[in-house]
């Protein structure tokens, strides 16, 4: 696992809270390997040597917290999460660790991000306050959010709100090549029983 390369201390968040319409089923809970798909992706997380795990909750909130392990991390419920993530971030912030040079936004139907990705983008981001993943078709989370954004992540509204941040940044934006493709979330149930036929058995 690469280290964390940076003077002060980095969160990692991850948005958990979605509501999860498209699928009708609340996906933080899906199984997938010998647990949920919310479990898959907290344990990608925690690989990845963060000072601090932040894990934002909204949709099924109860259940999701009496079956998901989520020891060792920093719950925040979100109970505003159909206004989109954004909502989740606003929430979250509170609890990200005052001496932290900054965030990691993670999404929490993403298993398959990569501690190398997250390395190389905490590595990317120091010196910045904003930095991305630019994978082999696009751009992608993790993505690093530095402590000057806070302020501008608290005022977001919607649901892709961050992206408008990565859009408005345009050639100063700070990218990351990270082989291979955006990894994929899970939106619908093809993209569930996709991720499933790939997990590790």
């Amino acid at each position: 696992m690469p280290p964390l390369r940076s003077d002060a201390p980095v969160t990692g968040l991850v948005l958990a809270a979605g509501g999860s319409t498209r699928l009708g089923k609340p996906k933080q809970l899906l199984p997938l390997g010998d647990a949920t798909l919310l479990d898959a992706t907290l344990a990608a997380v925690r690989r990845c040597g963060f000072d601090q795990v932040v894990v934002a909750i909204g949709g099924a909130a109860d259940e999701v917290a009496a079956t998901v392990d989520l020891s060792g991390v920093d719950v925040v419920r979100n109970p505003g999460y159909g206004a989109g993530c954004s909502s989740s971030i606003a929430a979250a912030l509170p609890v990200v660790d005052p001496a932290a040079a900054g965030l990691v936004l993670l999404l929490g139907d993403q298993p398959e991000v990569a501690p190398e990705a997250v390395a190389a983008v905490v590595a990317a981001g120091q010196g910045t306050d904003l930095a991305v993943c630019r994978y082999d078709d696009g751009i992608g989370h993790p993505f690093w959010l530095g402590r000057e954004r806070f302020a501008a992540l608290a005022g977001l509204h919607g649901d892709k709100a961050v992206w408008k941040l990565v859009d408005a940044a345009g050639e100063g934006l700070v990218r990351v090549d990270v082989p291979g493709p955006v990894p994929a979330d899970v939106d619908t149930l093809d993209d569930y029983e996709a991720l499933r036929a790939r997990w590790p058995r």
